[in-house]
């Protein structure tokens, strides 16, 4: 069953969705919750029994696959709590009219539900009743696994587990055993093993009908890399039911920048090829199932695109659904401002609530060393710099969830750890490096800061939940598009936004979320020539060649798109122009300047 609803709320760090399907699924809309941090998820079980008097009992990590088991409990507890919501929604007419009234009122006035509902409502009373129940649609409790964040556990000997038992591995088999009947969100780009090990779970499947218990969204940001991934699984016979495409930049969390690559041109990809994605992925399919003698369906099975990453306004939202035939569009950062959906705390709310362009930025602070949108004054980040100042850089890394690094150690440690940092500064000092540049690299090292406590914070301060790790403060993770909203408002009045019923921005001027980005992508290749030592080898030639080269065929795209399509942008497409045409410019002395680099 799809949503009634033509918006998705993705999934926004470690703790910020965590709980969200409680809160929206019940009013018919996706949401989709981290499955990076199941310290925190068997916490909030805990709170959760404890308030809806369920029974509870303690996964602890010396039980056997603890890991996987607490996020099957956790999975299964928010599935029936859910479930139970919903259905005394539909079930207590009288006793829930105004919220059966708001999920009408909340879904787009294109919904064929709603336009139906409006013509019963002067029907019997027990009729309309029996309409409700029948037709109301609960939303889908999809789940995230980031396929990067998947590190080699240890057994009390100090010996390494099989991979079965590595962090992402562990949370596929804990989302594979639970109850949930929703999709599977794959992010971070392709793992060959992460991957093939889905293939053990029969729920992955189709059946005779065609029908999938736990479908595959693969999180993309180009139709290339969509395509590469979509045949892998097929090859193993399992099916991509969504492609979700979100922009390189112009997002929230992680920035998996790609090659100039902007997101009209892509999207246009997708619209152009996405018959022929099905059909050559259907093929393999096909041939795969038959291999292992399970059902093979009959024809292609459903596959959708959707977009997300800076959509602000309605009209950019509805032209998203009609002119790139998307079935969905995320809105993601927005929704921070919102209690009713998002576990935020009062004071991170209020810091995203004031923020401006100047306070959210592509930073240095993911132990990943992939830059990550994040907002200056950030409780966690203004405490690390504090402890920086004071001559204690680094974390004690807790939850060790990011370790990747194996300079000075034969296990990998946390490059925002104390243990990595301590090392590295001493390495550092040994240089005696000239003032500037040492302060450079002193500032690169101290730079990375606990995203694992400090994205699960707000769920702990939020819940009230009781734990050792203190004083950290919260890490929050929105994209660029947060400045342009102040207002901390009800879920109705930011679906009504989504919707076009109502304004949510605030007044100062927003640019269009295709020129954010571009601007974006801009800034991000002009950062990477300053940052380069000349003269550059090949392979950094060919790389800025390409990049320039992308960014200059988008920029024409765009051109074309915002004069030609007369149906949208009547009143602001002056402006979008104006801002292209700059943009342009400062293109044309960038790409001056890339051609003048020496080449080795």
């Amino acid at each position: 069953m799809t949503s009634p609803h033509n918006f998705h709320i993705p999934v926004m760090g470690v703790a910020y969705t965590i709980d969200t399907p409680l809160k929206v699924a019940p009013f018919g809309i996706d949401s989709v919750i981290s499955l990076v941090d199941n310290v925190l998820l068997e916490k909030l079980r805990a709170k959760y029994s404890e308030k809806f008097n369920l029974p509870y009992k303690e996964i602890s990590q010396k039980a056997e696959d603890y890991m996987s088991k607490r996020v099957t409990a956790y999975l299964d507890m928010i599935n029936r709590l859910t479930t139970e919501k919903f259905e005394s929604l539909k079930n207590n007419f009288e006793d829930k009219k105004t919220e059966i009234f708001d999920y009408f009122e909340m879904l787009p006035d294109t919904s064929e539900l709603k336009k139906e509902f409006k013509k019963r409502m002067d029907s019997n009373i027990e009729e309309l009743k029996n309409w409700v129940k029948n037709h109301l649609q609960m939303g889908s409790i999809d789940v995230n696994i980031m396929t990067k964040v998947d590190k080699t556990n240890y057994d009390k000997h100090g010996e390494a587990l099989p991979q079965e038992y590595n962090d992402a591995h562990a949370a596929l088999r804990g989302y594979a055993n639970s109850s949930l009947e929703s999709s599977l969100v794959l992010s971070a780009g392709m793992s060959p093993r992460l991957y093939s090990y889905i293939e053990n779970f029969k729920d992955f499947y189709p059946d005779e009908t065609g029908y999938i218990k736990k479908k595959i969204i693969l999180k993309v940001s180009d139709y290339r890399s969509a395509l590469i991934q979509g045949k892998f699984l097929a090859k193993k016979g399992l099916w991509v039911s969504e492609y979700r495409i979100e922009s390189g930049l112009n997002c929230g969390g992680h920035a998996f920048a790609t090659e100039g690559y902007l997101m009209g041109p892509i999207l246009e990809e997708f619209k152009k090829n996405r018959a022929q994605l099905i059909e050559d992925v259907h093929g393999i399919l096909v041939k795969a199932l038959e291999q292992k003698a399970k059902p093979v369906p009959q024809k292609p099975l459903p596959m959708r695109v959707t977009a997300q990453g800076g959509v602000g306004t309605h009209e950019e939202h509805q032209f998203l659904l009609d002119y790139y035939q998307v079935d969905s569009v995320g809105w993601g950062s927005p929704f921070l401002l919102v209690p009713e959906v998002t576990t935020v705390d009062k004071e991170t709310m209020q810091k995203l609530s004031k923020a401006e362009e100047n306070d959210l930025y592509l930073s240095n602070i993911s132990p990943l060393g992939v830059p990550f949108n994040s907002l200056r004054t950030a409780s966690a980040t203004v405490k690390k710099i504090e402890k920086v100042q004071k001559g204690r850089a680094g974390s004690s890394c807790p939850k060790a969830y990011l370790v990747s690094n194996t300079e000075y150690t034969d296990k990998p440690i946390c490059t925002a750890s104390r243990q990595y940092q301590y090392l590295k500064l001493k390495e550092l000092d040994e240089k005696n490096l000239p003032e500037t540049l040492h302060k450079k690299e002193f500032d690169k090292i101290t730079a990375p800061e606990c995203l694992c406590v400090g994205l699960s914070e707000p769920a702990i301060i939020t819940h009230q939940i009781d734990y050792k790790i203190k004083d950290n403060g919260v890490t929050v993770c929105p994209g660029p598009n947060m400045a342009y909203f102040d207002k901390i408002v009800s879920l109705k009045d930011m679906v009504g936004h989504i919707y076009g019923k109502v304004n949510l921005l605030r007044k100062s001027y927003r640019p269009h979320m295709f020129v954010k980005e571009l601007n974006l992508y801009i800034n991000y290749l002009k950062n990477e020539v300053e940052e380069l030592k000349a003269p550059i080898d090949n392979k950094k030639a060919k790389y800025l060649k390409k990049f320039t080269e992308n960014l200059h065929t988008g920029i024409n795209y765009y051109q074309n798109l915002f004069s030609e399509t007369k149906a949208y942008w009547t009143k602001s497409k002056k402006n979008i122009l104006k801002d292209i045409h700059q943009s342009k410019e400062k293109m044309a002395i960038l790409s001056e300047k890339i051609q003048k680099l020496p080449v080795k």
